[in-house]
């Protein structure tokens, strides 16, 4: 399997034919050896560096942090090898990845023991624009509605895809009915050049089969102010969660306003209850003083299913295709 990019040119990019397991050597070659001048962005998982193929094509590796098993190794393949096959414009390609064993001293029990470990490392397209979370955090956010508005319709659709399993019976044989992301915050919605977004960053996310509709897990692993509360609480995962993210990251770029969210309010119900009481008609109307009155709609519309996304009972919040729908204008 070959990781498909299409730089808009006739000729067959360098990125198109790397293979889909790399060696790690390569890889140190073209982030000159992990060096922190290469550092993109640092997150609990891994640190981002940009790597620059022998044509100057620019790719960002991602080196994983701490080792894992042996055992594991097979185990990182077979799901890079899935998350390769999700080629969609508001997906992030992952284009290679690496796992290597290697021998490594640890301290256990008083004692240093020799035991094998796997060095992991992902291979993706770069995104030049950076993060979401970077774009928020400007001036000019506010005032490009049409901007944010595409941003969120993308980021919807990237959902969508995951969600729906619009990528087929495509990974491994195997029947994937639909992926949560688990994991949607602005830091993991990256932004190419025309501003498009890409869904980022899947290292928590869960694949389900066709008969699954929702799983347990002990391990509730997040970001506060972004984390469905019966996942926060209960450990249920479902693609429900996602709807919730996704909730508090359409709020965000609509209104312009940060969740500043604390240990006590993980699943950012404060900063949810601020924006249902003081984002108003009116208010709107004079946060978006240029606006006219289709782009105003928009803006309320946004508002309004970042909130139905939001609820606290996860049978009220819409699907995916529902919140796509309204998005584009094809229900009430």
């Amino acid at each position: 399997m070959v990781a498909e990019a299409n730089t808009g040119g006739s000729e067959p990019s360098l990125l198109s034919t790397l293979p889909k397991e790399l060696p790690l050597d390569f890889l140190k070659d073209i982030t000159l050896g992990f060096s922190d001048d290469r550092i993109l962005s640092k997150g609990a998982f891994g640190t981002f560096y940009k790597g620059t193929l022998e044509n100057g094509q620019e790719v960002a590796v991602k080196k994983l942090e701490g080792n894992v098993q042996v055992p594991a190794g097979e185990k990182f393949l077979h799901a890079s090898t899935n998350l390769m096959a999700l080629q969609h414009e508001n997906i992030v390609k992952l284009l290679s990845c690496c796992s290597e064993a290697k021998k490594k001293v640890v301290e256990h029990k008083g004692k240093y023991i020799l035991v094998d470990t796997e060095e992991c490392v992902l291979c993706y397209e770069y995104v030049p624009k950076g993060s979401l979370q970077n774009y928020l955090s400007g001036d000019t956010n506010r005032t490009n509605w049409d901007t944010n508005f595409k941003i969120i319709k993308g980021i919807c659709q990237g959902v969508q895809f995951l969600h729906e399993g619009e990528f087929g019976r495509i990974v491994l044989e195997e029947e994937f009915g639909r992926i949560a992301h688990l994991d949607l915050q602005p830091a993991n919605i990256l932004l190419d050049d025309n501003m498009v977004p890409k869904i980022a960053d899947f290292g928590l996310s869960r694949f389900f089969n066709l008969e699954q509709s929702r799983l347990y897990t002990m391990n509730v692993v997040g970001l506060k102010g972004y984390m469905a509360p019966e996942y926060l609480y209960r450990g249920e995962i479902s693609c429900q969660c996602d709807i919730y993210s996704l909730g508090v990251m359409i709020i965000e770029i609509a209104t312009g306003e940060k969740n500043y969210s604390n240990e006590k309010d993980m699943s950012g119900r404060e900063f949810i209850a601020s924006v249902r009481q003081t984002w108003t008609d009116e208010h709107i109307a004079s946060k978006y003083v240029s606006l006219d009155a289709d782009r105003l709609q928009q803006v309320r519309a946004c508002i309004e299913i970042g909130l139905r996304c939001v609820d606290v009972a996860q049978r009220n919040r819409p699907s995916i295709v529902e919140v796509v729908n309204r998005l584009h204008g094809r229900c009430a």
